[in-house]
């Protein structure tokens, strides 16, 4: 039996939920809709290590396309009090979950449409 799609869904439902209580959370703090705009596709900039090579740009996406970095960013705003780094940390840990709810997952270093989810 092939489970593959049933959790390949089951990761895009995942990744749907934390972009939403991200959005929800970003927002019932009061996050300004303009730092919104302004980070929501920064992680993305992480493609330019493509232009290195494969395997560096691979390395490069997934050092900020996983949810290591916006957790450990989260525990230093609620932490620290730091209401700047928390608020970042939500757009991003959001960046991250929209895109394993549309099926961008982690890259391979064999090429950028080739990912832990599915093949882009």
């Amino acid at each position: 039996m092939d489970d593959f799609p049933a959790v390949r869904r089951l990761l895009n439902v995942e990744g749907a939920a934390v972009f939403l209580v991200a959005l929800a959370s970003y927002v019932s703090l009061g996050g300004p809709w303009w730092l919104l705009v302004v980070l929501a596709l920064a992680p993305d900039l992480s493609m330019v290590g493509y232009l290195v090579g494969e395997r560096v740009g691979a390395a490069a996406y997934n050092a900020v396309h996983t949810y290591v970095g916006p957790l450990v960013l989260g525990a230093v705003g609620v932490w620290g009090d730091h209401r700047l780094a928390l608020l970042v940390a939500l757009v991003w840990a959001g960046h991250v979950g929209a895109d394993r709810a549309v099926g961008y997952g982690l890259k391979y270093a064999t090429g950028f449409g080739d990912t832990h989810l599915d093949r882009v």
